[in-house]
C-alpha cells in the first residue's frame, strides 16, 4: 500500500470529505485543544480512526518541520485518471467545461502548487503528461494541501490527440507563450476553456503549440524573463475564474 501523510486541520479535513476511504491512521498532538481540532477528531473517530495521541515534537517530524496544527494522517495516494475518465467526466459535465493542462511538467512541488490553485478556482482537472512529468506522490500531496483529494488528474499518453478531442467537444485551448503578441487580460476568456502550461524552461512543445487556439503571455514590468510554471498557472486560472465571476 503505497501512503503518504497529509497534515493540518485544512488537508485533513478535505480527506475526510472527498476520500475518507483512504485514510489508515492519525496522530493528534496530545497538549493541544481547539474546538476545530475536535471537530476533525470526532470524525475520524466515527469513521473508526482513533487518533494516536503523540508529543508535538515527534508531530513536527512527521509535518517536515511545517505547521502540522496538531494533526497527522496516514492516507493511500490518490489514484490518477484515465484519458477514458476524461472524456467520461467531460461529457458528463453539466457547467462550463475549465482544465488545466500541464507539458511534461516534472518538478512535483510546481504540480502540487498548481493543483492547489486549480481547486482554488474550481477548475474540473489538471491533465497530466505520462511521459517525463510528474504524478502524484507524496511531494505533491503535500504542497497541494488537501487538492490531491479535491481535483481530478488525469494521466494521458498522447497530449496532442487529447487537446484534438477537447477541441471536438468545443472547448478552447489557450497555451502560455513569453512570444505570444496578446496578454492574458486582453482576451475574452468566460468560454469552455483548457490552459496549458509548457515545462519548466522550454515551455510548451512544438505539437502541443500547434494545437493551441490561440496564446496569451503574462506582461512582465521587472527584469526576469519568467514565471515559475506553477505562479504562472495561478496568474491565468485567476484571470479566467474573475471573468466568469464577472460574466
Amino acid at each position: 500500500m503505497n501512503l503518504t501523510q497529509l497534515f493540518g486541520i485544512h488537508a485533513v479535513q478535505a480527506a475526510l470529505d472527498y476520500s475518507p476511504q483512504k485514510i489508515r491512521r492519525a496522530w493528534v498532538d496530545s497538549q493541544r485543544q481547539d474546538v476545530r481540532l475536535k471537530q476533525v477528531i470526532d470524525d475520524l473517530v466515527k469513521l473508526g480512526i482513533s487518533p494516536e495521541k503523540t508529543e508535538r515534537k515527534k508531530l513536527e517530524k512527521m509535518a517536515d518541520g511545517k505547521n502540522h496544527q496538531g494533526i497527522v494522517v496516514a492516507v493511500e495516494l490518490p489514484a490518477m485518471r484515465s484519458e477514458d475518465q476524461l472524456k467520461h467526466d467531460v461529457e458528463a459535465l453539466t457547467t462550463t467545461p475549465f482544465y488545466l493542462v500541464l507539458d511534461q511538467v516534472q518538478d512535483p512541488h510546481n504540480l502540487g502548487a498548481c493543483l492547489r490553485t486549480a481547486d482554488a478556482v474550481g477548475a474540473h482537472g489538471v491533465i497530466v503528461t505520462k511521459d517525463n512529468a510528474a504524478g502524484i506522490t507524496p511531494t505533491v500531496c503535500k504542497v497541494a494541501s488537501g487538492a490531491a483529494e479535491t481535483v481530478p488528474v488525469y494521466q494521458v499518453t498522447n497530449l496532442a490527440r487529447v487537446l484534438r478531442w477537447l477541441k471536438e467537444q468545443n472547448i478552447w485551448i489557450m497555451g502560455a507563450a513569453g512570444e505570444a503578441e496578446q496578454t492574458v487580460f486582453q482576451m475574452k476568456l468566460d468560454m469552455p476553456l483548457a490552459v496549458v502550461m509548457g515545462t519548466e524552461g522550454t515551455g510548451m512543445r512544438h505539437l502541443t503549440r500547434q494545437h493551441c487556439d490561440f496564446l496569451v503571455k503574462i506582461p512582465m514590468a521587472g527584469q526576469v524573463e519568467s514565471l515559475n510554471v506553477s505562479v504562472a498557472a495561478g496568474v491565468l486560472l485567476y484571470e479566467v475564474f474573475r471573468q466568469k465571476l464577472l460574466a
